[in-house]
């Protein structure tokens, strides 16, 4: 009966990360070395030291008690919405905060490891060879790049869904979701 509200949580924040992950990470591997590439990417190398109960804290600190605008914890309100439309929209307003302690943490290795696949494809000589035929940009980049560097990026996120259970565990305490973490 928990592994539902797991899932919600887990599904969710994985599917933001890798949107957000794959988006970023091929934009900032078309400007290797820029200023923008270095600031994401120690952004990225921070993100993926970030504890997740401990970055949980913070956000319940600011968006919780200082700014008031979340809830701090639970799946529901004080007394639940007795609607099923009411009911899960009341869900959603609490799982704002686990869900972005969650896509905080996951974010910077996803975007780093889908900036360098995607920069180690480009180096090819098979994309070299491609540019060198005249192909325009956007059909090299999808075709020679994107195509090659997809398999271990799409790897590497679902692998990623496994290590994001533990931290879901100590998110699900640190803000009281009735899930996996807390029958643990």
């Amino acid at each position: 009966e928990r592994l539902p509200s797991t899932m919600l949580l887990l599904t969710t924040s994985l599917a933001i990360t890798a949107a957000f992950g794959l988006v970023l990470g091929v934009w900032l591997a078309t400007r290797v070395g820029s200023r923008v590439d270095r600031i994401v990417s120690w952004i990225s190398a921070v993100s993926y030291a970030l504890p997740g109960w401990w970055t949980g804290i913070l956000l319940i600190l600011v968006f919780g008690f200082a700014l008031r605008w979340l809830p701090t914890g639970g799946m529901f309100s004080t007394p639940p919405p007795t609607d099923p439309l009411g009911r899960f929209v009341d869900l959603l307003y609490h799982a704002i905060m686990p869900i972005l302690t969650l896509v905080l943490v996951s974010l910077g290795p996803a975007v780093y490891v889908t900036r360098t696949m995607t920069m180690t494809v480009a180096q090819e000589d098979h994309v070299t060879l491609a540019r060198a035929k005249g192909m325009e940009e956007s059909t090299v980049r999808r075709r020679h790049i994107m195509r090659v560097a997809a398999p271990p990026i799409v790897t590497g996120l679902i692998l990623g869904l496994a290590g994001s259970l533990g931290g879901s565990i100590l998110v699900e305490t640190v803000f009281e979701w009735q899930g996996m973490g807390r029958l643990y």
